[in-house]
């Protein structure tokens, strides 16, 4: 026998209804803060992102000796070991083949930044974004819910930071 009630979720309020108090007894939620508004719905890796998208660009400052080209190198091959563990996390044997298969363009791409032009740091981070993007439509690598647009944020906005670097005359070879 299925037993008839409500249909909603229980909440605080609810509660205290059912167990025969007066809703005006249970104390209402405080309002949210600024910042916690600003975290709401989803947005908190979108907002990290840029953040860390804005350190991503800066990563060669902290690397004064190297070129510029071989940080963001660097970069982007560590960015595909990322997603080699996630695949690893996985666990699927055909989602760890395709992700090292994708991680090895990427660091192929990454060797090709150091001795090549400027313009193929702004590629490979694009690039990975548009990858970033497919996951979080497609779900493909499982338990990545957040990753996705995090990383696709970051690298969206390392490109577009080094683009108008570059546009503006920064060099990335020395």
């Amino acid at each position: 026998m299925v037993a008839s009630g409500p249909t909603r979720p229980p909440t605080s309020r609810w509660c205290v209804q059912m167990m025969g108090q007066s809703s005006e007894d249970v104390p209402a939620r405080p309002p949210l803060s600024t910042l916690q508004r600003l975290f709401a719905d989803g947005r908190a890796p979108l907002i990290w992102g840029v953040v860390w998208g804005a350190i991503q660009a800066a990563a060669p400052l902290g690397f004064w000796w190297l070129d510029p080209a071989t940080v963001y190198a660097m970069s982007l091959a560590l960015i595909a070991a990322v997603y080699i563990g996630l695949a690893v996390a996985d666990g699927r044997p055909a989602v760890i083949a395709v992700e090292c298969t994708v991680a090895g363009a990427f660091v192929v791409l990454a060797a090709a930044v150091i001795i090549g032009s400027a313009w193929l740091v702004v590629i490979g981070f694009v690039g990975h974004g548009l990858k970033d993007l497919w996951q979080h439509r497609s779900h493909y690598v499982a338990n990545t819910r957040w990753w996705p647009p995090f990383c696709m944020t970051i690298d969206w906005v390392a490109a577009a930071i080094i683009a108008v670097a570059i546009v503006s005359g920064v060099t990335l070879h020395q």
